[in-house]
């Protein structure tokens, strides 16, 4: 996630403390908040300390109309970012534990996304088709392939039919419903073998010429 889409997707979800918030969509966000903090609050102070109470009380109040406005989404963005680590939003109240609450709650902020949990599913969506790269999708599951037990022909897709020995049900490469070919010498599909003389009786001489 970029720096516009953090901000863009956190003031859309201004007030949604429900879902998930990845890394970035926190961190992004929290550095486009303290883009505004810091300019106004140091210009707060410069002012204050030159002399120029008015113009100080003034940059004062910006900064606390910003700072409240910005309040809300920046909470709710971090209750999504503990829900993308597997922990309840109220693991928030730890960082009012004097001394290590803050830290605590930093620990939890940069952890990396759980998978898929009660809070929905995994913003990153890193599950793996089988087969495939990270993220990226393999054979269909449910889907056949290559027949078990049969080898692979050279030069042939995966998943394709072998050409030699006809489809299943089919015999000898035979075209579906009509008969196998026959092999020299043997005859055709509907004509009968030769008759053999009985036994004891010559067979008929061969027609002239054959």
């Amino acid at each position: 996630m970029t720096f516009k889409d953090s901000i863009r997707t956190v003031l859309g979800k201004y007030v949604d403390f429900s879902g998930r918030a990845r890394r970035s969509e926190y961190w992004w966000w929290a550095l486009a908040v303290a883009i505004v903090y810091v300019p106004l609050y140091i210009l707060s102070i410069a002012l204050t300390a030159s002399g120029s109470d008015v113009a100080g009380g003034a940059v004062g109040v910006v900064f606390l109309l910003v700072a409240l406005g910005l309040f809300l989404p920046t909470l709710a963005a971090a209750v999504r970012r503990l829900h993308d680590t597997g922990r309840s939003g109220w693991w928030y109240l730890i960082s009012f534990v004097p001394c290590v609450g803050g830290f605590i709650l930093l620990y939890f902020l940069v952890l990396d996304s759980t998978p898929d949990n009660q809070w929905g599913p995994n913003p990153k969506g890193s599950t793996g088709g089988w087969g495939g790269g990270y993220g990226q999708p393999g054979q269909p599951y449910g889907q056949p392939g290559q027949p078990y037990g049969q080898p692979q022909q050279y030069g042939q897709q995966y998943g394709q039919p072998q050409q030699h020995g006809g489809q299943y049900g089919q015999q000898g490469g035979s075209p579906y419903g009509q008969p196998p070919q026959q092999g020299y010498g043997q005859p055709g599909y509907g004509q009968q073998p030769p008759q053999q003389p009985p036994y004891g009786q010559q067979p008929p001489p061969p027609p002239y010429g054959q």
